[in-house]
């Protein structure tokens, strides 16, 4: 099991910090093949740059994904701060990103126990996993690689794991909160649900409570937005995502990201 540690510089120079994956190197996403849709949301590649070396910043997103990085395969538990992992210059990492709600039945623990970590794939499914990293590790080339990495992982699914669909409570309060009608009242309300049995299932869906959701699904409607409207300052973003101000984005954004909100959004639109 990896921890990763968050950075612990309240202001860096702008000079060292690290990449944020999505806007480091070359990043595509696409749709997964049928036999993993019960599953997964999405399929992904990260290609980072030659001359690229050092850390690259994984910011929360509320998510599992199974990744293949350096020849081993991770279950990347959900992160309540940004990661950063060491990869190398150059280094492929091919991802499958769970449907919210999806990774619990899948990986058959309560996503509470992995915050925070990446955990060897082989801990949860065994020599499977150990057979599907030695055929991806004997392929060199990167794009037969990423297709065999859907292939395995249908496989995987054909064996017992994947089959269902995501848990429909979770799938629906995850929809909510990054829409932004995720006030825990109103999101308890609309299920039919006691605060106390919505936080429960977000520990074993999510890994964390609903507040913590609320914050990270926040932080992404913030980089989308950012992206769509490359010409909008800080308070205009502000008001628009949901946070009470500019003093109030800026805070969140350092603390979830480990950076300045107007150097995140630099990286993000560049």
């Amino acid at each position: 099991m990896i921890r990763y540690r968050p950075r612990m510089s309240s202001r860096p120079d702008p000079a060292d910090l690290p990449g944020v994956a999505g806007a480091t190197g070359r990043y595509r996403e696409w749709a997964p093949p049928a036999a993993l849709r019960g599953g997964f949301g999405q399929l992904w590649r990260s290609d980072l740059p030659m001359g690229h070396s050092g850390e690259v910043a994984v910011l929360p997103d509320g998510c599992v994904d199974i990744l293949w990085r350096d020849g081993r395969l991770f279950v990347v538990g959900p992160d309540v701060v940004a990661a950063h992992p060491q990869l190398t210059p150059g280094a492929q990492v091919l991802g499958a990103r769970f449907q919210p709600g999806a990774a619990r039945a899948w990986l058959g623990l309560p996503l509470s126990e992995i915050v925070g970590t990446a955990v060897e794939l082989d801990a949860v499914l065994g020599v499977r996993a150990r057979h599907m990293a030695a055929r991806l590790n004997a392929v060199g080339d990167a794009e037969v690689r990423q297709q065999l990495f859907a292939r395995e992982l249908a496989g995987v699914a054909g064996n017992g794991n994947g089959n269902g669909t995501a848990d429909a409570a979770a799938a629906q309060v995850f929809a909510q909160v990054r829409a932004g009608h995720g006030d825990l009242a109103g999101v308890s309300t609309a299920l039919k649900m006691s605060t106390r049995s919505l936080r429960r299932l977000c520990h074993a869906q999510f890994g964390y409570g609903p507040k913590m959701l609320e914050r990270i699904l926040r932080l992404q409607r913030l980089l989308a937005m950012a992206r769509a409207r490359p010409g909008d300052g800080l308070a205009g973003l502000a008001a628009d995502v949901g946070y009470a101000d500019q003093s109030h984005l800026s805070r969140e954004v350092r603390a979830l990201a480990g950076i300045g909100a107007a150097q995140l959004c630099a990286q993000w639109r560049s």
